[in-house]
């Protein structure tokens, strides 16, 4: 009588690990999508060595490198700069602008800027990388 054995091996992936893989890739992500800067427009700054950190409502206006002008990320015509901040600065007490100009514009340029927030009587601090 011939008696057969049972032993085959049946093939198995084991998927155990694969819980804390994937639960690592999701706080991963979520930790850095938190920590991602929310201001989109890419600017080079100017670097500085002294830096001040202010508290209030602010308002952003950026200048990228081909002149075009954001407040709040919201493009304006360089035309309706000035009616733009004035309808931005409604309300604020003591408005503060925060600006991000690009350093390979002409110091014109920021002459320009501020003329427009010396005439509105805004408060203007400049945005720079750490130098």
């Amino acid at each position: 009588m011939k008696i057969r054995r049972k032993n085959r091996f049946a093939a198995e992936v084991s998927t155990s690990s694969l819980n804390d893989i994937m639960f690592f890739l999701l706080l991963f992500f979520l930790i850095i999508s938190t920590v991602a800067n929310p201001n989109v427009i890419k600017l080079f700054l100017p670097k500085a060595t002294a830096s001040q950190k202010i508290n209030k409502k602010q308002i952003s206006l950026s200048v990228t490198a081909d002149k075009r002008i954001f407040i709040d990320k919201v493009e304006i015509p360089t035309a309706e700069l000035e009616n733009a901040l004035a309808n931005a600065i409604v309300g604020i007490d003591e408005p503060t602008i925060v600006l991000r100009i690009e350093k390979s514009l002409s110091v014109q340029d920021l002459v320009d800027v501020l003329q427009i927030t010396t005439k509105l009587k805004i408060k203007v601090v400049m945005a720079t990388d750490k130098g």
